[in-house]
């Protein structure tokens, strides 16, 4: 499938740029480009003088950007994930000078709605569940030779699936007979797996979201990427991250509100608030969809937007 053919609609876009306080001669990151609707309306608020580098690790996002590069000489584009985020700002001249950067975490909707990505539950298509698709094993590959231990704490840790042991059971039964290759295979033995079904959603969605995770270490890069952000961020730079479920989110809350707090004394020592050195400060309240965005795009309903600010050091 071509890369023109996707159509995106940013989440939380309005909040987004309201947020960051976008400078016209700043320079930005977009850290997950996907099919580039964040960074078309970061650029319009750009000036000549204006910077934006966009990070992808799949390759059909890295098409785009790259079309987009070619046309718009302000852009730049990493074919990376942005748990490399420090490295390639060093190497463009850019660290510490970063006027904001975004993170919008998750799946896009036009990685979901290709079933050759092997993404989605509800459309059947190789069982590969890799961003960059080139790398890694796939899902497939990995359910055929994991043990039933591994599968429940996967589908348990990462989807908070309460019948995880059942679904992995039934996983190396089916697969004793034969491979599974096929997300509709997939999507159809954790569904006879679960004893019963929740209003509006289908017994595989935790089950594949948890499978996702781990094949891309989705978590993991997240928390590489969190810690490079305040030698990339210049003093008054912001940070703003698009969370879709709660284990990214609390990964977000987290280290957003240990760099306000500061260093990390003993409870019992008398240290005041300049001593403690905070590194950020909060900006605002997380924010959530709209009732009218919700309704235009389904997806966003579990979107939560979290910003922080550099201080000076």
């Amino acid at each position: 499938m071509k890369a023109d053919e996707f159509t995106h609609t940013p989440v939380l876009l309005q909040e987004v740029l309201v947020g960051l306080e976008i400078q016209a001669q700043g320079i930005y990151v977009d850290a997950t480009f996907g099919r580039g609707g964040h960074s078309l309306a970061i650029l319009q608020r750009l000036n000549q003088h204006g910077r934006l580098l966009v990070f992808d690790k799949d390759p059909l996002a890295i098409t785009c950007a790259e079309q987009l590069a070619r046309k718009d000489e302000r852009v730049a584009f990493v074919h990376a994930s942005f748990s490399e985020i420090g490295l390639h700002i060093e190497q463009r001249g850019h660290m510490g000078a970063v006027n904001g950067i975004l993170f919008d975490l998750g799946m896009s909707s036009p990685q979901l709605d290709n079933a050759e990505r092997g993404f989605s539950f509800s459309r059947d298509g190789e069982l590969d569940m890799r961003m960059n698709s080139a790398a890694g094993i796939s899902a497939a590959e990995w359910i055929k030779s994991a043990k039933k231990e591994e599968i429940t704490q996967v589908l348990r840790e990462y989807g908070e699936e309460r019948f995880a042991r059942r679904i992995a059971r039934k996983i190396v039964e089916y697969r004793r007979e034969k491979d599974i290759t096929r997300t509709a295979q997939l999507a159809e033995i954790i569904a006879s797996a679960v004893p019963f079904r929740e209003r509006e959603k289908h017994p595989a969605t935790r089950s594949f979201q948890a499978i996702r995770i781990f094949i891309n270490n989705e978590l993991g890069e997240l928390r590489l990427a969190l810690d490079q952000v305040n030698r990339v961020l210049r003093p008054g730079g912001r940070l703003a991250v698009i969370s879709f479920h709660s284990l990214e989110d609390r990964i977000v809350k987290r280290f957003m509100r240990e760099q306000a707090l500061g260093d990390d004394y003993p409870p019992e020592l008398p240290v005041t608030v300049d001593q403690l050195r905070p590194r950020m400060k909060l900006i605002g309240k997380a924010v959530k969809p709209g009732t009218e965005e919700i309704a235009g795009n389904p997806r966003a309903r579990s979107a939560v937007l979290r910003f922080a600010e550099k201080l000076a050091a």
